[in-house]
């Protein structure tokens, strides 16, 4: 089983410039070294038969007929608008 070494924890830490404690590095390569030695247990799996996915389930585009429609007259949108003026929606200025 592959080991992780106190010194690679600390470089990847760096690299994403994380600040370790002596006792976090130590926990860290207990957990890293657990995963890593759980992740090769797949190198024990047969998968000869097996296809490459990029994703376990089939994923498709789900697309519905681009069809036109009748909109709502604008007088029966700007009924809703809670201020409106000249036949536009009034909303309150963002700029100082």
């Amino acid at each position: 089983m592959a080991e992780i070494s106190k010194e690679e924890v600390k470089h990847v830490a760096n690299l994403a410039r994380l600040a370790l404690k002596d006792e976090e590095v130590e926990t860290f390569t207990q957990q890293l070294g657990d995963i890593i030695n759980y992740a090769e247990l797949l190198n024990e799996l047969d998968t000869d038969d097996v296809k490459p996915t990029t994703h376990v389930l089939d994923l498709k585009n789900v697309m519905r007929k681009d069809e036109p429609k009748e909109w709502i007259k604008k007088e029966d949108a700007l009924k809703n608008a809670p201020d409106q003026k000249n036949g536009q929606f009034r909303v309150p200025s963002i700029l100082e």
